[in-house]
């Protein structure tokens, strides 16, 4: 089967590199960047360490990237694609085991979650609590649990891929889009990964963000 990781970046040029080396040594797999109107060198550093790069000509958000990104896959019949992010956060360790989720167990999304057990990964008060309000929400609509719903750590398959190109937010997507999985009967579970701390950069996500995004 095709396979694709998808990385949405703004201004990411200090981790962009690291983050597709440990790619690469974790699988063999097309890389795609997503630069969304960066101000900074990433779409070079990205393109300098192999990955397919598409540069947008203004900062749109992560879901706005992400659908370019789906397009892409759909236009060159990838069946698989996972969204890593680009500040250096995820487990690479686990991207085979996600894509296992939706290859061989045939899973619609797979999530990696920080909450299914005990990791070293501790998020800041304000953001604890909202991920747990949208694991009750998600809970409460759909009489599943979700423990981590707002991760960026996903893995889909084609069909998915296809609805998400038409209906997908440009803003704090991830939400919103398992909802719209889990009411029309897609199929989706978790992960236990590990969640580092950012490598560098600056989060595009500020506190005043966080509180427009319930």
């Amino acid at each position: 089967m095709k396979e694709i990781v998808i990385i949405p970046a703004y201004n990411e040029e200090t981790t962009i590199g690291s983050v597709i080396c440990e790619i690469k040594k974790h699988r063999d797999i097309t890389i795609l960047v997503i630069d969304d109107g960066s101000e900074d060198r990433t779409a070079e550093y990205a393109s300098k360490e192999g990955a397919i790069v598409i540069t947008m000509n203004k900062n749109k958000g992560i879901g706005a990237a992400m659908k370019v990104g789906y397009r892409y896959a759909l236009k060159h019949n990838f069946d698989t694609a996972v969204q890593i992010d680009a500040d250096g956060q995820h487990d690479i360790s686990k991207l085979s085991h996600l894509i296992s989720k939706i290859e061989d167990e045939k899973y619609d999304m797979a999530i990696g979650s920080r909450y299914i057990i005990k990791t070293d990964y501790r998020a800041p008060v304000f953001r604890y609590i909202g991920i747990n309000y949208c694991s009750l929400l998600i809970r409460f609509l759909h009489h599943i649990t979700i423990r981590d719903p707002t991760s960026g750590y996903r893995a889909i398959n084609k069909e998915v891929m296809e609805l998400f190109v038409s209906n997908y937010l440009s803003d704090y997507p991830e939400v919103p889009s398992l909802s719209n999985l889990l009411v029309n009967n897609y199929s989706v579970c978790e992960i236990p990964v590990e969640m580092r701390k950012r490598q560098g950069g600056k989060s595009s996500i500020s506190f005043f963000d966080a509180i427009i995004y319930f």
